[in-house]
């Protein structure tokens, strides 16, 4: 398509001193809205992504003039989200997590679903800054799209995801910029279950049972003490249920609304936001611990 027919390719470097060029018009100046002119800057014309001005030398771009500015790397996480517990079964992996994203201590975003559909053997969920946990997504669907359209008959087995969110997070890491997440892999190919995790630092490893967030003081003991060899995918969701409970008993940052996502050979199926029936009548819920309690003295 010939779509800039008015473009300069010349370019007057000093007095004494001029160029031209041929390929990708990348690199260009770009005017200011105070008449100030920086060069060089990156740019890739998309639809609707710059303006040409009657002079056709001269373009104007909000993301060009946001680069000038020093870049800003996120030092404390702002919105988040709390557990994601995941375990093994035989037939499948099960992966669970409310649905609240508090805005520091306040209880903002009580419908927020933090469990991703991945591919259809391969689903995450993440603790920690939601926003870096919608950035991880918008990264794993490009690669997505990408072996989509390579139609080659071949898929990213959950095991390369894996391993690719921990080039990702380490990569971030490194470069002092990290993606404030906790996040865990459930995946289930060749009937061979997947179940990983992967932290801002780019630690990762792999287990029966796993846990993040306040998940892993109080609702790992609970998993491990669940898990079997033989636990199929219908008890593992009601042992999933009753941790979440637990924790949103314990846990001032969590929710009673919940979902659960399973992933089997027939598939991912995540489910709609459902809420945990609760009981606050215990006896030390009313009377408190220290009521029973034998002093140590």
């Amino acid at each position: 398509m010939a779509k800039f027919r008015k473009i300069s390719r010349l370019h007057e470097v000093s007095s004494t001193c001029v160029i031209g060029a041929s390929g990708e018009w990348g690199v260009c100046g770009f005017e200011a809205r105070g008449g100030e002119r920086f060069a060089g800057m990156s740019m890739r014309i998309g639809a609707g992504a710059a303006k040409c001005y009657s002079s056709g030398a001269e373009m104007r771009t909000e993301e060009a003039l946001a680069s000038a500015a020093p870049a800003r790397h996120t030092q404390t996480p702002y919105v988040t989200g709390s557990s994601v517990l995941g375990i093994k079964c035989t037939d499948g992996v099960v992966l669970a997590a409310d649905t609240l994203a508090s805005y520091g201590s306040m209880a903002k975003f009580r419908k927020i679903s933090r469990l991703h559909e991945v591919s259809s053997t391969c689903v995450i969920g993440a603790s920690g800054e939601y926003s870096d946990f919608q950035e991880l997504k918008r990264t794993l669907n490009t690669i997505m799209t990408e072996e989509f359209c390579r139609d080659d008959g071949h898929q990213m087995p959950p095991s390369a995801v894996h391993q690719y969110l921990t080039r990702v997070m380490y990569g971030r890491r490194n470069k002092m910029d990290p993606l404030w997440n906790s996040v865990v892999l459930a995946g289930f190919h060749d009937n061979v279950p997947t179940l990983g995790l992967v932290d801002l630092y780019g630690t990762n490893f792999e287990s029966e049972v796993i846990a993040t967030g306040y998940g892993l003081h109080m609702g790992l003991p609970l998993l491990r003490k669940a898990y079997r060899d033989d636990l199929t995918v219908a008890e593992a969701k009601t042992v999933m249920e009753n941790t979440l409970r637990v924790l949103f008993y314990r846990d001032a940052r969590s929710s009673n609304s919940i979902q659960v996502a399973a992933v089997t050979n027939a598939g991912v199926e995540i489910s709609e936001m459902i809420e945990l029936d609760t009981k606050w009548d215990f006896q030390r819920f009313v009377t408190g611990v220290r009521d029973t309690a034998v002093p140590a003295w």
